[in-house]
């Protein structure tokens, strides 16, 4: 019973880490596409109740983070909060989605604003759900059931909202889902490459 509980507590601290670190970087990134967006713009690259909505639905998906499973030698031996390395993670993974959302920007640049935060909305909320599969372990482990399911019914949810005309979302062209497709694909095989080498330098990851 001991030794389980100790599993338990290393298990949960793991996961807290995880949520933490996908959560800043995550945050950091949109920061910085808003400052982006916020100069090349004339008007508002996303209205305040779509940034509330977006980040609402990223929190519910991870509701499943406590129930997902952690790389072994996360639950070896014991290991304590590093701020250091949280700061270092966030500097060098959140402007990767930053670098993409430019990416659709540009090719979303003769869209009328209504399509346009559409757009991003629905690219922001993707490319964070997905990012979560590739960020959550060092090694190439499936997650559990629990963030699947979770990620999946967000991410429907996120394509589903704007043929409902909600907060302000509008019906996307076809011409759009291409480039969604490049760019959310894109970043993903970025963090993963960065994840390589993060992990060979610093020999450690989450």
């Amino acid at each position: 019973m001991l030794t389980q509980g100790v599993l338990a507590g290393r298990r949960t601290f793991a996961n807290t880490m995880k949520y933490v670190k996908l959560t800043a970087s995550s945050n950091f990134g949109n920061v910085l596409s808003v400052l982006a967006a916020a100069v090349f713009l004339p008007f508002l690259p996303m209205l305040p109740v779509q940034l509330l909505v977006q980040n609402l639905a990223y929190d519910v998906a991870q509701l499943a983070i406590p129930w997902d499973g952690v790389d072994r030698d996360q639950v070896s031996s014991p290991r304590k909060w590093a701020g250091g390395d949280l700061a270092r993670f966030m500097l060098l993974v959140g402007p990767l989605s930053s670098v993409f959302d430019v990416v659709l920007f540009a090719a979303m640049r003769h869209y009328d604003p209504a399509t346009f935060r559409t757009g991003w909305f629905v690219e922001g909320l993707l490319s964070q759900l997905l990012i979560v599969h590739v960020i959550r372990t060092q090694r190439r482990s499936r997650a559990s059931l629990p963030v699947i399911v979770a990620t999946a019914l967000v991410a429907a949810i996120g394509l589903a909202l704007p043929f409902s005309g909600l907060f302000g979302l509008v019906a996307l062209p076809a011409g759009y889902f291409p480039w969604l497709a490049a760019v959310v694909l894109g970043y993903c095989a970025l963090v993963q490459a960065v994840k390589t080498g993060y992990v060979r330098k610093f020999a450690t990851w989450l």
